[in-house]
């Protein structure tokens, strides 16, 4: 959304006080909102994520306690909940990763504890070898994890007793493929619906900054040209979290049988995020060449702040079209008219190689122009033309600015 502008208090001095005040009341109800949105968010994301370790760790327990003849099932419902909270992710990998790293835990756990006993330093030192091995055999962060827990559990929870590695082992197993079914298979993720909403923290702040952008080059604020840079570059872990979300939602597809359906809606879904993420790279180039121009005072044409703001348009019509399964004809038109507009700020077209070319643009200016027909570009094809049709367009886009 775009960034917030308070009124000016200066017209009316004497309440200068109370309008003060009113301010600082007003900007904490605004904070409230926002934190209030913020919960909401994370509540409609990762609600359903509570529901399936619960419903796996359930499961894990029974079935440890009454099948693998386990009175006190610490491992089984343990692992399923750990598959389960591997939702934004790749669960299969996950699952080798726990599984790995349990039977590491396990057996520096069991193999030590009894010659060294139970104590507070011997819970640190087996703690250190079995991350030690897990390194050794290039295990990511979830292997690490689970092998110093596993340690950890083996060394307060359980006596220091040989041959219990196997049947701790299995349990754990059991509750791997337990917390892996609820999640692919029982109660699965709505694959677009989780991408969406994953979105929202990427799209909201770089339209708000894109804005900013604009807001900054029409003033030539400096200050607020590279605020709004550096909410570009802030963008990275939510890009993350949404890739992350894009490989669950690609693995649910392909092995939940109740999502098999949308396999088709998905592939077109997660063309256009990567189209998007190419858009928001090109953006924050776009924003920096941009802020370099204001450093080195080059001249800046009214279209320019224009277009951005057409650029960022597009991008919240885009995801509404997207959302509401329309045709995006509306942002592609809002594309097109920033592309005409860069190009009437580039300045007139030469046909004649022989004649000069008068630049309205200065050597940051037309570069931030080559970034934004990129952008422009990535988000044509976003919204479902092929590479060569939004080149094509973008070109007729360019001639067309120039030619004002």
């Amino acid at each position: 959304m775009p960034a917030n502008q308070e009124p000016a208090a200066e017209f009316d001095p004497a309440p200068h006080g109370r309008s003060r005040v009113g301010r600082t009341f007003a900007s904490l109800q605004e904070r409230g909102r926002r934190a209030l949105s913020s919960r909401a968010w994370r509540l409609r994301l990762f609600g359903l994520l509570a529901v399936q370790a619960g419903v796996a760790a359930t499961i894990a327990w029974f079935v440890a306690y009454q099948f693998l003849d386990n009175s006190s099932p610490i491992f089984a419902p343990t692992t399923a909940v750990g598959i389960v909270a591997a939702a934004m992710g790749s669960r299969l990998r996950r699952t080798v990763e726990l599984l790995v790293g349990v039977v590491l835990g396990l057996a520096i756990g069991d193999t030590l504890m009894p010659l060294f006993g139970i104590g507070p330093w011997q819970t640190g030192v087996v703690v250190v070898l079995a991350i030690i091995v897990a390194v050794l055999f290039k295990g990511g962060g979830s292997l690490l994890t689970q092998a110093g827990g596993t340690a950890v559990l083996v060394a307060t929870l359980e006596p220091p007793v040989r041959d219990l590695s196997i049947p701790r082992f299995v349990d754990a197993a059991v509750g791997g493929l337990i917390g892996l079914g609820v999640g692919l298979l029982l109660v699965p993720i709505h694959p677009q619906r989780t991408l969406l909403r994953l979105a929202e923290p990427v799209v909201g702040p770089a339209v708000a900054a894109m804005h900013e952008l604009a807001a900054a080059l029409r003033v030539r604020d400096l200050g607020q040209a590279e605020r709004s840079l550096r909410g570009l570059r802030n963008l990275g872990p939510q890009l993350t979290a949404l890739d992350e979300g894009l490989s669950a939602a690609q693995e649910v597809v392909r092995l939940a049988p109740l999502r098999w359906r949308e396999r088709h809606s998905l592939a077109f879904h997660a063309e256009s995020i990567r189209h998007l993420e190419r858009t928001l790279h090109s953006c924050r180039s776009l924003a920096r060449r941009l802020t370099t121009a204001l450093k080195d005072d080059e001249p800046i044409p009214e279209e320019f702040p224009a277009a951005i703001d057409l650029l960022a348009d597009s991008v919240l019509t885009l995801r509404c079209t997207i959302r509401e399964h329309e045709e995006p004809q509306k942002p592609r038109e809002q594309l097109l008219a920033g592309v005409a507009l860069v190009g009437r700020a580039q300045g007139e077209a030469v046909r004649n190689p022989t004649r000069p070319h008068t630049h309205r643009l200065g050597y940051s200016g037309m570069i931030a122009a080559g970034e934004f027909r990129t952008a422009a570009h990535d988000l044509l094809t976003a919204s479902g033309l092929d590479t060569e049709e939004a080149a094509a367009l973008v070109r007729r886009a360019v001639e067309r600015g120039g030619q004002d």
